[in-house]
């Protein structure tokens, strides 16, 4: 696909999708819950019609309007014995999490996915579940498909080693079907949907610093969810704005959950024009309005416990470093190699291709200041934000940038490039 190139002056407003986290939560959360559940501002993408499939597959009645999904909650014990595999296309946050639902159920059923997921490592959650007695079977003990054997759960104390919110919601949902109290330990503190939508269905967890406690045995019931815009989707033109020349945009009804607003903090470290305004709060997530215009900014160091709050950033934070004053360090960011592609590799490899100057290391990269970007032709890998973030970038290039792969983005955006186009009409 041929990409827009050398662009000035981005300007307009834009709302962006649904959170993708909440979206495939919304549906989990709704199907397990007693009663009806609407969801409004739902992330039509791919990766979340895939989670709606598997509920759909487990005899979960879901509809599907113009502004609305309509859960009818079965309950967890409402759940059946599906027919056939489970097929979640490429999404690694609803194969992780079902297996946490799943471990606990009185059936077997089998996940699998696309390519994408065959890569991806499921023993890290596979490996705590196990300890609560959950039986799986799986490609080299590590890949999909799974096969998953339903059993009665145990509760236990556990030690997080990632920061991940994959693995850690897997666990309480594990943790909601076993007899007693589960206490999970983070490593770091990572996005927090599970635990407020506990809350918003009425159920209960105990959240102090990094550890999490959660009794099994609770029941939940349907609620009216409204999803706040996805600010890892905002993220791309929050980029754009601030490095594309006299450029200003606004963003409206972005999620801005603290456990997500990392890159505004590293912006704002850079020296970026932003501001940022809370409007709104569905249950316990907060929304707003995010304006940033083109700036001048300075590399800096990204490491630390502020990783987890933009993991799903970092390629296109690396892009924004590539225009900045100096050089920015990206580092402890090697949950980056285990997303839907090696994102360390694969951003070294193709903005090099356009001319920067980047290296990758063990934990995240090394961005060179004030490049020029030229044309290539690039590739996504089947990943949505290696996808975006090049358009971003061929909006800086001097001449003709070709993306291969460009469908990977409906994954998460399937309206990216006509807001793109959007800004410079």
């Amino acid at each position: 696909m041929q990409l827009v190139t050398n662009k000035q002056g981005l300007n307009g407003t834009i709302r962006v999708p649904g959170d993708k986290s909440i979206s495939h939560r919304s549906i989990m959360f709704g199907a397990l819950a007693n009663g009806t559940t609407t969801v409004s501002n739902f992330l039509k993408g791919e990766d979340c019609l895939s989670t709606i499939g598997v509920f759909r597959a487990l005899g979960v009645p879901i509809e599907e309007f113009q502004d609305k999904i309509v859960v009818h909650g079965t309950g967890w014990d409402g759940l059946k014995r599906p027919d056939a595999t489970l097929d979640v296309g490429n999404s690694g946050t609803t194969i992780r999490l079902m297996l946490g639902i799943l471990a606990g159920r009185p059936f077997d059923a089998t996940l699998e996915g696309d390519a994408s997921i065959a890569k991806r490592p499921m023993g890290r959650v596979m490996l705590p579940l196990r300890e609560m007695g959950a039986i799986f079977e799986a490609k080299d003990a590590n890949f999909a498909p799974v096969k998953v054997t339903g059993t009665k759960l145990q509760p236990m104390t556990y030690r997080l080693p990632v920061a991940s919110a994959q693995v850690k919601s897997a666990i309480i949902f594990a943790a909601l079907q076993a007899d007693g109290e589960t206490t999970i330990i983070e490593k770091e503190k990572t996005r927090d949907h599970t635990e407020q939508m506990i809350r918003q269905f009425g159920g209960t967890i105990i959240t102090e610093g990094l550890t999490i406690r959660i009794n099994g045995g609770q029941e939940f019931q349907g609620q009216n969810v409204v999803v706040p815009g996805d600010i890892s989707s905002a993220a791309f033109f929050i980029v754009a704005g601030l490095i594309i020349p006299n450029s200003k945009i606004r963003l409206e009804n972005v999620g801005l959950n603290p456990t997500r607003t990392g890159i505004i903090d590293v912006v704002k470290e850079m020296g970026g024009k932003i501001t940022v305004e809370q409007t709104s709060k569905a249950g316990d997530e907060p929304a707003g309005t995010v304006i940033v215009e083109t700036s001048d900014l300075k590399g800096i160091e990204i490491g630390g416990d502020i990783i987890p709050r933009l993991i799903d950033e970092l390629p296109v934070i690396a892009l924004l470093a590539s225009q900045a004053t100096g050089k920015t360090v990206i580092k402890d960011a090697e949950e980056l190699k285990v997303k839907e592609t090696n994102r360390i590799d694969a951003v070294v490899t193709e903005l090099s291709k356009m001319g920067v100057a980047l290296v990758g290391t063990d934990d995240g990269m090394v961005i060179e200041g004030n490049q020029t970007l030229h044309g290539a032709t690039v590739q996504s890998y089947g990943d949505h934000r290696m996808g975006m973030m090049l358009q971003i970038a061929a909006l800086l290039a001097d001449s003709d940038v070709t993306l291969e792969n460009a469908e990977a983005i409906n994954v998460s955006y399937p309206s990216f490039f006509d807001d793109v186009t959007s800004l410079y009409k």
